[in-house]
């Protein structure tokens, strides 16, 4: 790894150099990324077929030292060439140290968190040899029937384009190659958060006004960051699979944004151009990829092999340009001199494991996970619980269950040193308070199998029960005991890739053992594990709290909340909808005609969101006053600054996430109502008062319009909302003059 960034020119000319000595077969063998599964013999055989040809310039899904190593020493000893391989792997929330899943990472609001949770995550990777992470993901995402949702920041581009950035700095670290860091790569490019229905892979039909304003800022903003690379996503956008899509991966990510990494497909994708019934047939599907920016093929083992394998025979034809596939081949050639995998291309086997096992590692997970929790509800101050309570009935399928603890995208889970829910719970009481478990219903299955149960990770435990017994014995301890603690959800493999659902019910009979819980009379704590709003049919437990997949530590980070010796801080990263009926229900929409009558849209109930976007309680009190604008006008191109007063008006030191909204009253375009433009998390101490200040620059005041096709700031009036959640009520106006 280099001890300091390399010199650009001296990139360059190697690569150059390596270049002018290639065939053609070996160019695109460098454009080729092949799965390599653990234990599939015979595909495997294939790859390293193609490696020792000199025909494969990166490999995926590899993840143990030894045979990173393996495969490392055919590329480099056993070819013409010696090119190393690039190898990547998806390294979403942790390596061996699992963190919160990114969609509980936003609602920390905490991007220096989410920076230091994936530094760690790139450490642990780089030490087995990996070099690339299928990561950030940056899709907003507005329908939680979307299982990807989990992958991403929610439903807001400022707060998304803000972990975008965060995630991309602690994967890559000051610049490419930086010791212990990956190279960071955002996807999906672009909208595939907006799949219609919330079924993956469907296609997206998004305005200029929506992709432009709201899915394009992240990835803006990662590539800002110094993002080495760009995932191209699977579906069509507006008629045009993204993959094969000239405008979004040359006139956009290249001419406009000055991207100077290299563009891999998501898997498949580029011959999936010719499933899409856009490519005549593969040669056509590559040719068509390649010429509208892909730079890389990540080709999983179909019959007929990689659509990019076609790309010599294109060459002949006449039908791609050599300079094309050469400028394709120095980025991914130039990315790997950025590595130094020339120098160094083998795995330090000793000190990996010193660093796979740091127990610094475990403990940012355990933060990070306290960060991340939303307290939902709490009814008389129910929470925190005294650890002298007496007695307390753990009860759900996801109370003890540590492997759904980490979410989905987790290949190298070690369940033995996940703390789950009842451990922490068990492990903060001792032998002051009783703590019964019962797993009250089966853990529900999927209707469909998962991509990703074999082989990519280790055959799903299958914990069934008798669920009209066990319901009964739940609610037995319940009855007997002082406080009823209950973890539902969904397991990890019902959410995330190919696993979007038709309702936000919870799954199973978790719903009746729920409802059996409350009628008891026992207070009752609802942990909610998942990455949807659920829809708890009406259902009203006395605490109520999001802890999302909290991973490795996350069962003591639970315990420390519940007991108080952590305080929820997390606000909500969507909102979320009292049904599934209401979706999409985007905070951020357009007045329209009755404004007044704006949640009365439906006849039967009111059209409010449970919970807003950015809610969040805690065990403690704020009150907000004195808002305070530097000017009350500015023109257009100037900056403005914002500031007010926050008290803990409690007795509790606490995090608040202190949240600015604006609202553009006229102009070329009618913007939303609150559109999210500054935030941060602050440590009040009990009765104390900060002032926090923020600024509001020409950047944060233009938007898209679809009337001149073109950013624009107007001459306007905007009325500037402050508090602890998108429904602030502390308010201020200023004019905008041209």
């Amino acid at each position: 790894m280099p001890d300091a960034k390399p010199e650009d020119s001296h990139i360059k000319a190697r690569a150059a150099e390596l270049l002018a000595q290639m065939t053609v077969e070996e160019k695109a063998g460098q454009l080729t990324q092949y799965f390599a599964f653990p234990g599939a013999d015979e595909q495997l055989a294939g790859v390293e077929a193609e490696l020792r040809a000199g025909r494969a310039g990166s490999l995926l899904f590899v993840s143990e030292a030894a045979e990173i190593d393996r495969l490392q020493r055919i590329a480099v000893e056993e070819t013409r060439l010696g090119i190393p391989l690039l190898f990547g792997y998806d390294v979403i929330h942790g390596f061996k140290t699992v963190m919160p899943v990114p969609l509980a990472m936003a609602a920390s609001w905490d991007p220096e968190m989410a920076e230091t949770a994936q530094a760690i995550a790139a450490k642990e990777a780089r030490a087995i040899g990996l070099h690339w992470a299928f990561a950030p993901m940056v899709d907003i995402c507005r329908d939680p029937r979307w299982g990807r949702m989990i992958e991403g920041a929610g439903e807001d581009p400022y707060l998304g384009s803000a972990m975008a950035a965060a995630q991309v700095r602690g994967f890559q670290g000051h610049y490419i190659g930086a010791p212990d860091r990956l190279i960071a790569g955002p996807k999906h490019f672009a909208g595939y958060g907006a799949s219609l229905g919330g079924r993956d892979y469907d296609e997206a039909d998004l305005s200029e006004t929506e992709l432009w304003n709201v899915h394009l800022p992240p990835f803006k903003a990662a590539i800002e960051a110094g993002a080495g690379n760009i995932m191209s996503a699977y579906m069509g956008l507006n008629g045009v699979p993204a993959s094969g899509n000239r405008w979004l991966l040359t006139d956009i990510l290249r001419d406009a944004w000055g991207f100077d990494g290299f563009v891999v497909t998501d898997a498949g994708a580029a011959a999936d151009l010719e499933t899409h019934h856009f490519a005549a047939n593969k040669e056509d599907a590559a040719i068509r990829a390649l010429e509208a920016g892909v730079d890389m093929e990540m080709a999983p083992p179909r019959e007929g092999g990689s659509a990019f394998r076609t790309l010599p025979e294109a060459l002949k034809a006449g039908r791609i340009s050599e300079a094309r596939l050469d400028e394709a081949v120095l980025r991914v050639l130039e990315a790997k001199l950025r590595m130094g995998l020339f120098e160094q291309p083998y795995v330090d086997a000793e000190r990996a494991q010193r660093v796979l096992n740091a127990p610094e590692h475990r403990e940012v997970a355990r933060v990070a996970a306290e960060r991340s929790v939303v307290l939902l509800k709490n009814a008389g101050d129910l929470l925190p619980l005294s650890r002298d309570v007496g007695s307390i009935a753990v009860l759900g399928p996801f109370a003890d269950a540590a492997r759904d603890m980490a979410g989905p995208w987790i290949f190298r889970q070690d369940d033995s040193e996940t703390v789950t829910v009842l451990s922490g719970i068990r492990a903060a009481v001792g032998n002051d308070t009783r703590v019964d478990h019962s797993i009250g219903v089966s853990v529900p299955k999927r209707m469909h199998p998962s991509i990703f149960e074999n082989p990519f990770s280790p055959p799903l435990p299958e914990i069934t029960v008798d669920d009209d017994v066990e319901i009964e014995r739940a609610v037995a301890l319940a009855t007997e005991a002082n406080v009823a603690v209950l973890v539902l959800g969904e397991a990890q493999i019902m959410i995330g890739e190919h696993a979007s659902r038709s309702t936000l019910n919870l799954p199973g009979r978790q719903q009746e053992l729920l409802d059996r819980v409350l009628e008891t009379g026992t207070p009752t704590v609802l942990l909610i594990m998942t990455g949807r709003p659920m829809d708890l049919k009406g259902a009203e437990p006395d605490a109520q709290m999001m802890i999302w997949y909290p991973g490795t530590s996350g069962g003591e980070a639970v315990a420390n909340l519940l007991f108080g010796d952590a305080v929820p801080g997390g606000k909500m990263p969507y909102n979320w909808p009292r049904n599934i009926g209401q979706i999409p229900l985007p905070y951020a929409h357009l007045r329209s005609f009755k404004p007044e009558e704006e949640h009365m849209r439906y006849w039967n109930e009111r059209n409010e969101p449970l919970y807003p976007f950015g809610f969040g309680l805690s065990y403690a009190r704020f009150s907000y006053a004195n808002l305070r604008l530097s000017s009350d006008r500015m023109a257009v191109g100037e900056t403005l600054n914002v500031s007010v007063d926050v008290t803990n008006v409690s007795e509790i030191a606490a995090d608040e996430v202190v949240q600015l909204y604006i609202h553009q009253r006229f102009g070329t375009s009618a913007r939303p109502v609150r559109e999210l433009k500054g935030f941060e998390r602050v440590q009040i101490g009990a009765g104390q008062t900060r002032t926090v200040a923020f600024t509001l620059t020409p950047d944060q005041l233009r938007y898209w319009s679809a009337v001149v096709r073109d950013w624009v700031q107007d001459a306007t009036e905007i009325d500037v909302f402050v508090g602890g959640s998108s429904d602030a009520d502390l308010t201020a106006r200023f004019k905008v003059t041209a």
